[in-house]
C-alpha cells in the first residue's frame, strides 16, 4: 500500500514537471499584455484632474508607447506571438524576446525614476499637452494596422 501512494505521488509530481515546462515553451506575445490605455481623454478632462493624476496618465502612456513602438513591424496590439507571424518558436528566439522584455523593463524603471524625480516641475500645461499627444500617438497606432 505504502508504495502504491508513492509510485501516485511521483507520477503526479512528474505530470505537473511536464505541464510547467510546456508553459516555458509556449509562445509569448511579442507586446506585453499589459500596456493597453484604459481610457483615453480630451483636454477638459485633463484640465479638471490635479498634478498627481495628470503624472500618472503621463508614465501610464510613455509605458504603453515604449511597449509598443519597437515592435509595429509586427503588431500593435498584445496577442500575436512569433508562432502567429510565422518566426520560429525555438530557445534562441525566446530567449531573444526575453532579453528585449528585460531590456525594455530596465528602460521603463529608469525612466520611471527620473520621471517621478523631474516631472513633478513641469508646467501643468505642458503636461497636458504631452498627454494629449501621446494618446494620439497611440490611436495612430491602432489606425495603422489598418494599413496593412
Amino acid at each position: 500500500m505504502k508504495m502504491k501512494i508513492i509510485l501516485i505521488s511521483f507520477s503526479f509530481f512528474l505530470m505537473a514537471g511536464i505541464g510547467f515546462a510546456q508553459k516555458k515553451n509556449e509562445a509569448k506575445s511579442i507586446i506585453n499584455e499589459k500596456v493597453s490605455i484604459k481610457k483615453y481623454h480630451n483636454k477638459e478632462e485633463l484640465e479638471n484632474m490635479q498634478k498627481g493624476q495628470l503624472l500618472v496618465l503621463y508614465m501610464e502612456r510613455i509605458k504603453s508607447l515604449v511597449n509598443t513602438l519597437p515592435y509595429i513591424a509586427f503588431a500593435t496590439k498584445p496577442g500575436v506571438t512569433m508562432t502567429t507571424l510565422g518566426i520560429p518558436n525555438t530557445n534562441d528566439n525566446r530567449k531573444i524576446l526575453d532579453n528585449q522584455f528585460e531590456a525594455t523593463e530596465d528602460y521603463v524603471k529608469a525612466t520611471t525614476e527620473f520621471q517621478n524625480t523631474i516631472l513633478p516641475y513641469s508646467d501643468t500645461r505642458n503636461l497636458i499637452a504631452a498627454i494629449l499627444f501621446y494618446e494620439e500617438i497611440m490611436k495612430s497606432l491602432h489606425e495603422y494596422s489598418e494599413f496593412h
